[in-house]
């Protein structure tokens, strides 16, 4: 491999992925070419993507930014990249992440890399994304001092948003899933951890990452009187059932989405992307958050990987590229 060519995972049609190589530019004025050493798969979004299922209206709304091809496919897809400058506007060897779909070198501007803080290894940096969306959950639910907090759904943005919301001085959170297995990533994070059915209602804040529309109803059941139940699950184009005229109702309860494409309206003044991604990366050093880490593959693995985790995740978090 040369440093002009590069490889890149694609989906060639719904369900069916392949590796391609491709030509690569060298980098401009204020550019960098950058060697991936890491990527990840979302599993949520990516399987629905993979799988087909993102809703035509939806086509321009979840393009990823470094997006190759067009909806339904063919498609170069994905937003999870750690890798290290080779060479352009940033010293070589400087560990960066980038929202990059699978491919093992890429050029971009320099300003769409985040150099990585000097104490986060590059293997747990893969969760940057899913931790910039936990912290842009957290703007939007914005909780206080003292409050009961439910997060259900315990995949890698449910724990996550769990473990930030659990150092507000006070407040009482509440790990939920209907998986028993998940009860020990609870403890690995030091979170409390409840079954839905065990779980504790009246919570001021009710977060909902399970992506089962099952998760949503519960979450109406959970919540306290005129409190805020905040959705952060993607559907894709499968219709939700919502039970709106029972305790939705009587409990005058707000429902509001969070989605990562924004900045929340409750920072966006003060924030930018870029403020939002290094404060991402900042949180991740804490070695108790490789527990989401809970598997990896080699790069060349990935089609038939991609395949599998859309259809059998079998409690898989986030599973790791290694190149």
């Amino acid at each position: 491999m040369t440093a002009n060519t590069a490889r890149a995972f694609w989906i060639d049609r719904p369900g069916k992925g392949a590796i391609r190589g491709e030509s690569l530019p060298e980098p401009a004025e204020g550019e960098v070419r950058v060697r991936t050493l890491y990527s990840a798969v979302s599993r949520g979004t990516e399987s629905l993507v993979f799988q087909g299922k993102v809703p035509q209206s939806q086509w321009q709304a979840m393009r990823a930014p470094f997006q190759g091809g067009f909806f339904p496919a063919p498609l170069k897809y994905g937003y999870i990249n750690v890798g290290v400058v080779e060479a352009g506007a940033l010293p070589a060897g400087t560990p960066v992440f980038c929202l990059y779909p699978h491919q093992d070198r890429y050029v971009v501007p320099a300003e769409a890399v985040t150099p990585l803080p000097a104490s986060l290894p590059p293997q747990r940096a893969v969760l940057a994304a899913n931790m910039e969306t936990a912290i842009n959950g957290l703007w939007d639910a914005a909780p206080l001092i003292g409050d009961r907090i439910a997060v259900i759904g315990a995949g890698v943005v449910g724990c996550l948003v769990a473990f930030l919301a659990s150092r507000v001085p006070g407040v009482q959170v509440e790990l939920i899933d209907i998986d028993p297995a998940k009860a020990a990533i609870a403890e690995a994070l030091d979170l409390p951890f409840a079954l839905t059915r065990d779980a504790s209602r009246d919570a001021d804040i009710v977060i909902h990452a399970s992506g089962n529309p099952m998760g949503l109803q519960s979450a109406l059941t959970l919540a306290a009187y005129e409190a805020t139940v905040l959705e952060m699950s993607w559907y894709g184009s499968t219709l939700v059932p919502l039970p709106l005229g029972e305790e939705f109702h009587s409990k005058r309860l707000i429902l509001k989405s969070s989605q990562v494409g924004g900045v929340s309206p409750a920072r966006r003044a003060r924030r930018s992307y870029a403020d939002r991604m290094a404060l991402a990366l900042s949180l991740l050093q804490d070695d108790r958050l490789d527990a989401l880490i809970t598997g990896e593959s080699p790069f060349e693995e990935l089609p038939e990987l991609m395949a599998t985790l859309s259809t059998t995740p079998s409690g898989t978090l986030c599973h790791r590229i290694r190149y």
